[in-house]
């Protein structure tokens, strides 16, 4: 049965799409929802770098974005009477979605199977998304681009 659904969010349109199924499933299961976002710290690090004395301030303004981008990115969502909870760490994406979803004993992951960034990791590595499925026991549902 499931009861818990964590959705990882980058605020990207597939991420949407991702928490639009992810609302159907918790209306129709009555679970509960932990929207997660990552603020990649490789970003954090390369903010850092440019402003050498000023990581405390970077981080701060990073952290006030990313907050003001979640308030957006929710803000027209039709979540009903689902129990929601919203979480933002740093670190690198695909760990720390392993880790909250371990820690929160989800029963699915429903996210978007496409970011919004794209870099040599991705190309070289895979998909946060590929990551995920790879290293975790419960199911994971990747919902395409609304385009495809």
């Amino acid at each position: 049965m499931i009861k818990s659904i964590l959705v990882p969010t980058d605020f990207s349109p597939c991420s949407r799409q991702g928490l639009h199924y992810a609302v159907s499933l918790a209306d129709k299961f009555e679970a509960d929802i932990t929207i997660l976002h990552v603020l990649d710290q490789k970003l954090i690090d390369q903010s850092c770098h440019f402003g050498l004395d000023q990581e405390g301030k970077i981080k701060e303004i990073l952290w006030k974005k990313t907050k003001q981008e979640f308030e957006e990115f929710l803000r027209d969502e039709n979540l009903g009477n689902i129990q929601v909870q919203k979480k933002i760490v740093s670190g690198i994406p695909f760990h720390e979605i392993v880790k909250n979803a371990q820690q929160i004993k989800t029963d699915l992951i429903v996210l978007g199977g496409c970011g919004g960034t794209v870099d040599l990791d991705r190309l070289f590595f895979g998909s946060t998304a590929e990551k995920v499925v790879r290293m975790l026991p419960c199911p994971v549902l990747i919902v395409p681009p609304e385009e495809l």
